[in-house]
């Protein structure tokens, strides 16, 4: 078991000795805070903020980082306030001490939101002081080392979240010293049939596998010696879950994955790298299209080094990393490596400032940036988890701007989430894209390389639909907020056009209520403002009869008459004008595609606002004992814009049939949304089409000349 005197002696080699006695200072009052505690194994508590002190200690992070380490559990597991610590070890320790701690004092619906609401505060904590995610690291792999001792589905969903969540961060940071211990244990621990079976496969191989690993190196040194470069090569190990995630994702057999034989080669200069590669380029010839250069073009965590991909001796792949030094350290380490170099006193290499620790940091800087701005437009935690959850995937596509700025988006970006990449604004404007200087759609899968300009209009907005098809959490994040805003001022405005209805037959609008009243009214609704109470009334949420006669009752006005069914006369006779561009808070649905010029029913519904649906159709049978969600609604006299109609038909199986029906709904002026086509019988294909209409007679047109096509039979509106 680890002591504080063997701590010590560690953390002394590169830390002051007064920095060493706060450090033991801070040991002895959690040992005092945790004083009979005992963990799920039966040792002291102190032993394991202790051990995550001790992890990073070997990364040589600063004194105030090991002693939030050692103190990280006393505001959540003991009697102890922030207040105290800030008091007894300055403002900086409790500050990251708080970060770590969770909201165990806030009773929350599920465990999901107790997550998501954990998550979001340390990331936020995190942002202000980066060294907050670092001892949260450390604690979740000592956590993992000891986690033998906890029930079976405590192990699974503690693994689970380490393979989802901190894992992808500690990659995310570039701390993969930590990143591949998390995963391994993850690994054994949620799929541990999979893991014991790719372990055993791995100790069979491993033999044969001896005498070409001796062969390739002794080869490369040989051929490094001849040329005159300095450098040590490495063996390098895949670890299991990289072999499991290659196999699963790639498809791949073991012996696909396996069977590829990995180097590492560290050299002094940023220059030697590039002699390095041409070197064993000339020694054994390199794989088309796998060479990679993340010097040059550094992977999203600050990550520098070349790969490149070789045909071996008795034709085996071999893998070959070329780095230098501090690349090395920071791959290892990541942002950690920003407090390595500055307790060892070394220098930032003048060849290559990008490749230092301040690389990492900068780009660590920049994601927790894009963090804070994502948590500002999240609707509550658990969209904010989702959206960091999908931003930590790893793989990374490479584009530019006009100018020739490289932007780095997630595998499988799209022009939407360049343009979001680029400015929140130039996103929410974007009406097109050009890549390599051709128009394109905006649902345009990007590829490394290109180079994208984005056309953007003052009239531009966000499409729901981009939802479907964008990947970064940027874009995602921004969609919804704006999407979310126009919804706000939507129900805002219907809100107010349903309340006025309502007041109409006393002679009243919401303007002529006093404000004692509507505070009255606000207070009984359990509202904080007036629009509050419009965006309830316009999503649904609230029904607006009901409120005007909380007001009438108030006033006790005289035009209220007694006699119930006189009241509802007075109610419904002004029909709401509906015009279909009242946005998202009036919704047409796909099962009867209500058109202007059909008689129409609307229903008020819990945070969708109003529901047009047809006369006759079938899904209003389930408001017909709910009187209170119906709306008398009308089409507005001058309706400018189209609505989607679903028609249905019959036609012979013959050539060129569909070009047919397509090319006569276009000629009718329609334009086609969709269609589906399945065969009816040898004779006959059923086709449905989805086709934007401006209101029935224009329909009707449709029609006719649909109906001219000798070929068609059965044509109706669906």
């Amino acid at each position: 078991m680890l002591t504080i005197a063997e701590l010590s002696k560690s953390i002394g080699t590169y830390l002051q000795p007064e920095q060493v006695e706060k450090i033991q200072h801070a040991y002895q009052f959690s040992a005092k805070a945790h004083e009979g505690q005992k963990r799920a194994s039966g040792e002291p508590y102190i032993h394991h903020p202790l051990e995550v002190a001790k992890i990073l200690g070997d990364m040589h992070m600063d004194h105030q980082t090991i002693m939030a380490a050692i103190l990280h559990d006393v505001i959540e597991d003991t009697d102890t306030a922030k207040d105290e610590i800030r008091r007894r070890f300055g403002k900086g320790v409790a500050e990251l001490v708080d970060g770590v701690s969770k909201l165990d004092k806030i009773q929350f619906e599920s465990f999901a939101d107790a997550q998501a609401s954990n998550f979001r505060k340390m990331l936020m904590a995190m942002s202000q002081d980066i060294r907050v995610i670092l001892v949260k690291l450390a604690d979740r792999l000592h956590n993992m080392r000891t986690i033998d001792v906890l029930k079976p589905d405590k192990r699974r969903r503690i693994a689970r979240e380490t393979l989802e969540v901190y894992a992808p961060i500690a990659l995310r940071l570039g701390v993969n010293s930590i990143r591949l211990e998390l995963e391994e244990l993850g690994f054994s621990i949620f799929y541990p049939m999979r893991y014991r079976i790719l372990y055993e496969q791995i100790n069979k191989a491993r033999g044969n596998r001896k005498e070409i690993i001796t062969k390739i190196r002794t080869a490369l040194k040989r051929r490094m010696r001849q040329e005159k470069i300095p450098g040590r090569i490495y063996g390098r190990e895949k670890h299991l879950y990289g072999i499991y995630q290659k196999m699963r994702d790639q498809d791949l057999s073991f012996s696909e994955v396996y069977d590829v034989y990995a180097f590492r080669i560290i050299v002094d200069e940023v220059d030697t790298c590039y002699r390095t590669v041409g070197t064993i380029h000339n020694l054994y010839k390199p794989v088309p299209g796998r060479f990679k250069d993340y010097i040059a073009i550094p992977k999203a965590n600050g990550y520098q080094s070349l790969h490149t991909v070789l045909f071996g001796p008795y034709g085996v792949p071999i893998e070959i990393q070329i780095r230098t030094q501090e690349m090395n350290d920071v791959a290892e380490v990541g942002i950690a490596a920003h407090w390595l170099y500055k307790s060892e006193g070394k220098k930032i290499s003048t060849a290559n400032k990008n490749s230092d620790r301040s690389g990492a940091h900068r780009r660590a800087r920049e994601w927790l940036r894009n963090i804070v701005e994502m948590n500002k437009t999240a609707g509550n935690p658990k969209e904010f988890f989702e959206n960091v959850k999908i931003d930590l995937f790893p793989q990374q596509v490479y584009v530019f701007t006009p100018k020739g700025k490289i932007i780095e988006l997630p595998r499988g970006a799209t022009a939407i989430d360049f343009a979001y990449a680029i400015h929140t604004d130039v996103g929410n404007h974007c009406v097109g894209v050009r890549i390599n200087r051709k128009l394109a759609p905006l649902t345009t899968v990007l590829n490394n390389g290109d180079t994208i300009r984005v056309i953007t209009a003052e009239s531009g907005r966000p499409n729901p639909a981009w939802l479907s098809f964008v990947v970064s959490a940027k874009a995602r994040a921004q969609i919804r907020h704006f999407l979310k805003s126009i919804k706000h001022n939507e129900a805002i405005s219907l809100g107010k056009r349903l309340l006025n209805r309502e007041l109409e037959p006393f002679g009243i609008s919401y303007q002529d209520i006093a404000e004692d009243n509507m505070k009255h009214l606000l207070e009984d609704n359990k509202l904080t403002s007036i629009d509050d109470l419009f965006v309830e009334i316009g999503l649904g949420n609230r029904v607006a009869p009901i409120i005007a006669r909380q007001y009438v009752s108030m006033q006790n006005l005289k035009q209220v008459v007694s006699n119930k069914k006189e009241t509802e006369q007075q109610y419904n006779h002004t029909p709401l004008a509906i015009s279909g561009t009242e946005g998202m808070v009036v919704t047409f649905p796909k099962c009867c595609y209500p058109l202007p010029d059909d008689p129409i029913h609307g229903f008020i519904t819990a945070g969708r606002g109003i529901v047009v649906h047809r006369q006759g159709c079938k899904n209003i049978a389930e408001y017909q004992a709910h009187h209170e969600k119906w709306i008398q609604v009308e089409w507005e006299k001058n309706i400018n814009r189209d609505f989607q109609v679903k028609i249905g038909m019959n036609v012979k199986n013959q050539r060129g049939v569909l070009a047919t029906v397509a090319a006569a709904i276009a000629d009718a002026g329609a334009n086609i949304e969709n269609v589906d086509m399945q065969d009816s019988d040898e004779r006959y294909t059923s086709l449905k089409f989805i086709i934007e209409v401006s209101d029935r007679k224009h329909l009707a047109q449709v029609l006719r000349k649909a109906r001219l096509i000798k070929s068609i039979s059965n044509l109706t509106r669906i």
